[in-house]
């Protein structure tokens, strides 16, 4: 078990676990590990440190950094007090966003690290509740109210010494339904709701998913997620706490790109058992597989896909793998892996036994490109307001294409508009009830209304169960396509599949409101359409060039219709009729993608307004029409 709450999980992982590696950074030249009893030591310091400086129970902290020791040690002292972790992406950097957190919580003290402390220090004065910054990195300066982590962790050891009785008899009257974290979320519609997760909620849940994923202490992963990200900071903190494993940071660049430029070395460094993941970064991991396929030379890109496709034959969905006549493919299979795949999984480290993938809906396609490598991406599904796994494949038991059983301890049922169960197969809301779904939205009780019912958690997704009781998720309700007679589709697996499919497109976005037909905004990947067209011995400025940059994209998407090589997958009526390409790409930047890299459609639908309602007239329905022809244009500049 667990314990019924997270300073139970730590107390007990250090008395079992106490001299195993838990924590793993990278400071200077190598990883350097603590272990699980230098960390609980850490942890002591730091309560005892908030402790002294007056924190109380029900108080809130937030917590702004990258993933690294002390955020660990932060998060767990905060919880050792009886007080909340407020825990904020290091991505939002819109200070009215950041302020609307920490002040709509009323956090009294906020942790940040060094790339972050200008933030908060800039709407100092629009949080009135602020008392104290604890700074993670010493700074040159500091103010009255703020002070250094180390310095505070001094003061908590000084403050165990006379008061170790007091500080045991606050962590142990922490209770199981007492709130852990306040988790906003994206906003992507309105102000952002803060998800009231309990410790129980995380205790649960790493039980719930102990009984599927059997981790050992010799385990470990690097957190490439934002550990703010509800799926890293259960499946990532938690559950490697659970099994005495070993959890690894990226080592934290100068700027977020170089940070970013460290994730393939650290990778080979940390050597991981698993990696998690979200449909973006397995698009990124994907993309430089094949690109370094690419580089190989053309005899080497042939091998590769002709690796692929046995692959593909052999594996089907996963749980019939080797069926049947697929059995003769293991010999072919057996060499190209030798040739090939083993070589691909050393840049993973060659350890790496499985990805996980949670967010977005990842496309069947990608999670086959992964098996066929040796290295499969079991998708699962849940949401933050569930903390968040609800279902998840596993090796034991698993459908490519799914998102998994429900996990043991959670029930989940779909449901039509009434609320009423509906049969096997058919599509409806996705509602799930157990110990790890949320206690409710922080100060928004007509959300919390809205969003649980009789206990039930009304995630607003939409799926379906097949006969063998695995979870089909379909989209967001608020995302669907809605065509001019009513019906109704989600975009995403069209989406996810146009991108991960086609080498030319690097974004898509599908759009529907009760019109004639479906169009899609587009960003193509700019590099290898010029590439493409240098090859073909075109250049973007001519007409010629243009069009046939055009109809290759046309050509990407008709694969999919009759007489395509994709043929049946999709429903024609969904897939666009014309399309925009678009010469600025998606990012949180401009705001049209969240923290967590997922599409935010209403600002996609409000910032390229004008091209789609061109779509829909005579001039856009031409995809030859100016503005697509100006995006290929500017691709030799």
């Amino acid at each position: 078990m667990a314990g019924k709450t997270l300073v139970d999980l730590l107390e007990r992982s250090a008395d079992t676990f106490a001299e195993n590696i838990y924590l793993l950074e990278k400071t200077g030249d190598e990883y350097e590990g603590t272990t699980y009893r230098e960390t609980r030591e850490a942890v002591h310091r730091f309560a005892a440190g908030l402790l002294s400086l007056g924190l109380a129970k029900g108080d809130r902290v937030g917590l702004i950094s990258e993933g690294r020791n002390l955020w660990v040690i932060a998060e767990m002292g905060i919880l050792y007090c009886g007080a909340i972790n407020v825990p904020i992406s290091v991505k939002i950097n819109e200070l009215s966003d950041l302020t609307f957190r920490l002040a709509h919580s009323g956090c009294r003290m906020v942790v940040v690290s060094g790339g972050q402390a200008h933030k908060v220090r800039t709407i100092r004065n629009d949080l009135p509740d602020l008392e104290l910054i604890i700074h993670l990195d010493e700074q040159e300066t500091c103010a009255e109210d703020e002070i250094f982590a180390g310095d505070l962790m001094a003061r908590g050891e000084a403050w165990l010494a006379s008061n170790a009785d007091e500080f045991e008899r606050i962590y142990t009257s922490v209770e199981e339904n007492d709130p852990a974290n306040i988790c906003y979320t994206s906003g992507t519609t309105a102000d952002p709701k803060g998800i009231i997760l309990t410790h129980r909620n995380y205790t649960a849940n790493v039980e719930q998913g102990a009984t599927v994923l059997k981790v050992t202490p010799d385990w470990s992963s690097l957190i490439i997620l934002p550990w703010d990200h509800s799926f890293g900071h259960t499946v990532g903190i938690y559950i490697l706490m659970h099994f005495g494993a070993r959890l690894a940071s990226i080592q934290t660049g100068k700027t977020p790109m170089e940070t970013l430029k460290n994730i393939p070395e650290n990778i080979k460094e940390v050597r991981p058992t698993f990696l998690l993941s979200v449909p973006a970064l397995a698009a990124n991991f994907r993309k430089n597989i094949e690109k370094g396929v690419r580089a190989s030379g053309p005899v080497a890109e042939r091998l590769f896909s002709m690796a692929m496709k046995n692959a593909y034959a052999l594996n089907a969905e996963g749980f019939n793998r080797g069926r049947g006549l697929r059995t003769l493919r293991y010999p072919l299979h057996w060499l190209f892996d030798k040739l090939l795949f083993a070589k691909i999984r050393t840049q993973f480290g060659g350890r790496l036994q499985m990805l996980f993938g949670g967010g977005a809906l990842l496309d069947i396609e990608m999670q086959r490109f992964f098996y066929a490598l040796g290295m499969p991406m079991y998708q699962g599904y849940g949401l933050t307001e569930s903390a968040p796994i609800i279902s998840c494949n596993m090796p034991r038991r698993h459908k490519l294409g799914s998102s998994g059983p429900i996990l043991e301890g959670v029930e989940c049922r779909i449901c039509d508009e009434e609320g009423n169960e509906v049969p096997t197969g058919e599509k409806g809301e996705i509602v799930a009830r157990g110990e790890n779904i949320m206690a409710g939205y922080w100060r928004n009780e007509e959300a919390t209304r809205q969003t649980l019912r009789d206990g039930w958690l009304h995630t607003g997704d939409i799926g379906y169960f097949d006969e063998e009781g695995f979870l089909y998720v379909l989209g967001r309700e608020k995302s669907l396509l809605i065509a001019n007679d009513g019906e109704k589709y989600s975009p995403e697996g069209i989406e996810e599949a146009f991108c991960s499919g086609s080498e030319y497109i690097d974004q898509v976005m599908l759009h529907n409101s009760q019109d004639p037909y479906t169009v899609a905004l587009i960003v193509p990947a700019c590099e290898r359409l010029g590439a493409w067209l240098k090859a073909e011995g075109h250049s973007p400025s001519s007409d010629q060039g243009q069009q046939a940059a055009i109809d290759l994209i046309r050509d990407e998407i008709d694969a999919y219709r009759e007489g395509g090589e994709h043929a049946g997958i999709f429903p024609p009526q969904w897939l666009p009729a014309t399309f925009a390409l678009l010469d600025e790409p998606f990012t949180e930047e401009n705001g049209l993608l969240n923290s967590t890299m997922k599409m935010v459609r209403g600002k996609v639908n409000e910032y390229h307004g004008d091209r789609l309602a061109e779509l829909y007239t005579t001039a856009g329905k031409d995809i030859h029409n100016e503005r697509n022809r100006a995006v290929v244009a500017g691709l030799g500049v």
